[in-house]
């Protein structure tokens, strides 16, 4: 990224530290690539959560802060006694034959835990470890993956295991597996975050073979916190994910069309709200294109807003929709082109067409 971009995006952000992309992030962001609004908020490091709440529309998922604590403290528990028990389990699922193995905290370099240091270390002892076949627990390397022109730091629980030449990355979750099952969506999001860290893993090695495809989720068994792991196959999301990421617009293009002196800037006053009224964020936020559907109710912190933004759009009733009624844009257009009562454009013919045909199949059917 150059330094014009970077620069904008610091301005885009205001004088507020920058939120840390992750996996989640970079998972939200490419499974819809089209949202200009979510990667230029992304990229710039905005608080979404506090913005969304700011302006009236507060996300309703996420963690409580019972939950990451739970969660530290059952990865603390894994990691513990020298990753005793990340042995035994990885002897289980890998069949590794071997007792122990070496182990290097990547979470800091000589105190230093800048995230430059952290991730110029980790390339160093990831990549010699792959040179030299070294068996060692990486814990908390910082990976690096461009997502559309800017640079994300990705911090995996723990990459992985040197195995007969491969690496494995292991995922470590506080959701519980209950006679052997887990909750499926849970599982997928686990999947689809430990893609990233393959993907940004095998970029680092610049070998696909060096990674394996099936990443060690680990996670507490029934109602205890006893320790149980079980390897997923990720191939599916790295297929998808590398075609999504494909897909993003450079943030150095979004950026460029964007108003100079706009900006998202939520620094607090003396009384630790944001200096800048709800409306003057609302009209800042209406100069970024947003790209609405329903799944991101479940993964974005904005989605409220823009749900309310895009009321009326085709784009509330889902992708298949919106995709189906390419160049309708509300509903009040699909009814009048459904009834004949809007003539329709040449880039609206074919969906007039469906529309029709659909609209006298139901008009039928309830006569």
């Amino acid at each position: 990224m150059d330094n014009d971009t970077s620069e904008r995006l610091r301005r885009l952000r205001g004088a507020v530290p920058a939120k840390r992309h992750n996996a989640r992030t970079v998972a939200a962001l490419t499974g819809n690539p089209g949202c200009a609004r979510r990667a230029v908020l992304d990229a710039a490091g905005v608080d979404k959560e506090q913005l969304a709440r700011h302006v009236g529309f507060p996300a309703k998922f996420g963690q409580s802060q019972f939950a990451i604590t739970r969660g530290n403290a059952f990865e603390a528990q894994v990691k513990a006694n020298a990753f005793a028990e990340l042995i035994r389990l990885l002897r289980e699922t890998l069949e590794l034959e071997l007792n122990e193995v070496g182990q290097t905290d990547l979470e800091e370099v000589g105190g230093n835990t800048s995230q430059e240091m952290r991730h110029i270390r980790s390339r160093q002892k990831l990549t010699g470890a792959a040179a030299d076949g070294e068996s060692t627990f990486f814990d908390h390397p910082l990976l690096t993956l461009d997502v559309g022109g800017n640079t994300v730091y990705l911090e995996p629980d723990l990459v992985a295991f040197h195995h007969n030449g491969k690496f494995h990355v292991v995922e470590i979750k506080s959701f519980a597996v209950i006679d052997d099952q887990a909750d499926g969506g849970k599982v997928a999001a686990a999947a689809t975050q430990s893609a990233v860290y393959v993907l940004a893993l095998r970029r680092l090695l610049g070998d696909d073979d060096a990674v394996s495809d099936e990443v060690v989720l680990v996670c507490p068994k029934d109602f205890s916190n006893q320790p149980v792991a079980t390897k997923v196959d990720v191939r599916k999301q790295l297929i998808v994910l590398q075609h999504q990421l494909s897909r993003l617009s450079r943030i150095e293009k979004l950026v460029g069309e964007l108003p100079p002196a706009l900006t998202f800037d939520l620094a607090a006053g003396d009384d630790g709200k944001p200096t800048r009224s709800a409306a003057a964020l609302t009209a800042a936020l209406a100069e970024v294109e947003a790209r609405y559907a329903p799944d991101c109710l479940a993964k974005c912190e904005m989605a409220f807003f823009c749900r309310k933004e895009a009321s009326g759009c085709t784009a509330t009733l889902g992708i298949n929709v919106r995709e189906e009624l390419g160049g309708v844009e509300t509903v009040a257009e699909a009814l009048g082109l459904a009834d004949g009562s809007l003539i329709a454009s040449d880039s609206q013919a074919e969906a007039a067409a469906m529309l029709r045909t659909t609209a006298e199949i139901y008009g039928s059917v309830t006569a």
